[in-house]
């Protein structure tokens, strides 16, 4: 089966993040808790994906995931995964883990399982040495040959439909239900939902219903822009639940992938984005003004840029792109941030 949201979505719905083996025996007492509340009932479990179906026949004991948020999927059900990769974007304090998943991890009582480095792709001598049952890539940019190595190993979770296009409430679903977790996975994603919306709903700006997307800048060549397409978690959230209406451009790109390029030359398509959010210290925003293509863009020319930096926030720009375990953060650090450039838009 494939898993569609539940009813509760009303709205519209790049490196790598796997996991290493459980080093000690307190990762395995969190592990063997979290799976020994799957019911064996809901086994063998049928997933669809891009590359197929996948049959878990019984409840997993050890997992392994690969890609962005599937290990927190795991977490939130109190499964501290075998193997993960190292993060090395949204790290506040270099230790290769998010600052939610650390939190986790500290609440269930368990150490930082080992991390590989996933710089250069998927480390597979690292998922087959941790022995897994099952292998999490809801939302990742997995490829076919991944794929296929992969499956060599464990059944696998792969994405539903683009590469880097799993939106988190579907990354929750399907991972949920790999785990064997389908209703609590459902209630999660309701519950957090519910705790997003009324969040936005306390912001004066936000629900304004100007033209918003996440884009992408090079300040060296300022040629093209790149866009974050709605098939991506962090375009689609501003539209699903901040109330911003997706440019023309933007949501009708010609292309199914997560990202794309809008040429300078073409900037007249873009006349009705009112808020960008993009990756930066704030300084960039200058250069674009001084453009004389890219300053005839709304949002540039009136300033309302959302810059998410890496070193002096680098949580927040983890949290842009919605995953299981920070929702709380987002909903802290990174709604301001969107009502501050809706207000400069307005």
């Amino acid at each position: 089966m494939r898993l569609s949201r539940p009813a509760a979505a009303t709205f519209a719905g790049l490196s790598a993040l796997a996991l290493a083996a459980c080093a000690s025996s307190g990762d395995d007492a969190a592990q063997e808790s979290g799976s020994s509340n799957a019911s064996s009932a809901s086994f063998p479990v049928v997933i669809e994906h891009a590359f197929g179906e996948t049959t878990i026949e019984a409840a997993p004991e050890r997992v392994a995931t690969v890609g962005w948020s599937n290990q927190e999927v795991a977490l939130a059900f109190d499964i501290v995964p075998v193997v993960m990769e190292e993060a090395t974007w949204g790290d506040d304090d270099g230790d290769g883990v998010l600052p939610w998943v650390e939190a986790k991890l500290e609440d269930l009582g368990a150490e930082t399982p080992a991390l590989y480095d996933g710089t250069d792709g998927i480390d597979f001598e690292a998922i087959a040495d941790a022995d897994p049952d099952v292998i999490l890539s809801a939302y990742s940019g997995l490829s076919e040959d991944d794929y296929a190595t992969l499956s060599e190993i464990a059944p696998v979770v792969a994405f539903p439909g683009v590469a880097w296009g799993t939106s988190w409430q579907d990354t929750i679903l399907m991972d949920g239900a790999g785990l064997g977790f389908e209703a609590e996975a459902e209630e999660l994603v309701a519950e957090e939902e519910a705790a997003i919306t009324e969040a936005v709903a306390g912001y004066e700006h936000l629900g304004a219903g100007q033209g918003a997307a996440f884009a992408f800048f090079d300040v060296t060549d300022l040629s093209s822009v790149g866009f974050y397409s709605t098939a991506d978690p962090r375009t689609a959230f501003l539209s699903e639940f901040a109330g911003f209406e997706v440019p023309q451009a933007v949501a009708d790109p010609g292309t199914d992938e997560f990202y794309f390029s809008v040429s300078a030359e073409a900037v007249d398509t873009l006349s009705d984005l009112d808020v960008i959010v993009t990756y930066g210290t704030g300084e960039e925003l200058a250069a674009l003004q001084a453009d004389p293509l890219l300053s005839r863009i709304p949002a540039i020319a009136s300033g309302a840029v959302v810059f998410l930096d890496v070193d002096t926030d680098p949580s927040t720009t983890a949290a842009a792109n919605p995953s299981p375990l920070a929702i709380d953060h987002l909903i802290e650090h990174y709604l301001p941030l969107l009502d501050e450039a809706a207000a400069t838009a307005s």
